[in-house]
């Protein structure tokens, strides 16, 4: 049972890492001389960054992306807190709900932000203030692991509705 436990928390730590590194990593899109994530366009020959802010088209759509990946890293946050206080405030035999639908919570907002950059990445990356042609690029590991996170945080979410406290 010890053993089940330390992998169940090793998983949902393993899924809270991959959710900060693709929020915050600048890898959802890249290309030979560029680099662009939800938050800023970066040149790798100069090294410098610009920040996306509301002069670029679809900049509802960053938002959204942004938005949906914070909620998500916080909801698998909080659910990683509840599950810890569920294993000493649960009486023997009862399932971990609560902590099961925060992280399917997570699950759906990862979901949405990586369904919305899917839908709408062709037309974010044709503004005309990039300042540089990066509609030529492919998806970096930053969304891969937006991802493969969606993928870990509905496995465990669905773990813990079925998971039942023991002695």
């Amino acid at each position: 049972m010890l053993i089940l436990l330390a992998f169940i928390i090793v998983f949902h730590i393993t899924s809270a890492a991959l959710l900060f590194i693709s929020t915050i990593d600048n890898a959802w899109w890249v290309g030979d001389n560029f680099s662009t994530d939800v938050w800023r366009m970066c040149t790798t020959n100069t090294s410098t960054c610009l920040a996306i802010t509301d002069q670029f088209r679809e900049y509802q759509s960053i938002q959204a992306v942004q938005a949906a990946m914070i909620l998500s890293t916080i909801f698998c946050c909080v659910a990683f807190l509840v599950f810890i206080l569920q294993l000493f405030r649960l009486k023997q035999g009862e399932r971990f709900v609560l902590t099961s639908i925060i992280q399917l919570l997570s699950c759906l907002c990862v979901m949405i932000a990586a369904s919305i950059y899917t839908d709408r990445h062709e037309e974010l990356h044709q503004s005309y203030e990039y300042r540089m042609e990066v509609s030529k690029g492919q998806y970096g590991y930053s969304f891969v692991l937006a991802w493969i996170a969606f993928a870990f945080t509905l496995i465990s979410g669905v773990m813990y509705l079925v998971l039942r406290k023991r002695k």
